[in-house]
């Protein structure tokens, strides 16, 4: 079976209810990271992407979820991955701006 590329908020948030273990990876830029993450997010950077994908080698045969501010880096990133061999990483839609708006209100919005 296919992963879908795309999890909305919603889904992943019932997704890591369910299992708070499943990676989350953001691809946003450390100043941004500083300003605002998601609990447990592991930032590895899309410009760093390349060089640092080695560090993701154990997620290749899991089921995972990047994002980025509003989902467009994360999908292109998310893509990259999937021609890696990476087939279950999936892009929050969204981003961290629709988490903050849907799932954890908290959040600084910038």
């Amino acid at each position: 079976m296919t992963t879908p590329i795309n999890i909305t908020c919603q889904e992943f948030h019932q997704l890591r209810t369910n299992n708070p273990a499943i990676p989350l990876i953001d691809c946003r830029e450390q100043d941004e990271f500083d300003l605002v993450h998601i609990e447990g997010a592991r930032l590895v950077p899309m410009s760093k992407l390349a060089e640092r994908v080695g560090e993701l080698e154990g997620l290749k045969s899991q089921h995972f979820v990047v994002h980025c501010h509003h989902g467009g880096r994360s999908l292109r990133v998310v893509n990259w991955l999937r021609q890696q061999g990476f087939l279950h990483a999936q892009n929050l839609t969204g981003g961290i701006d629709q988490w903050a708006s849907d799932i954890d209100t908290t959040l600084v919005k910038y």
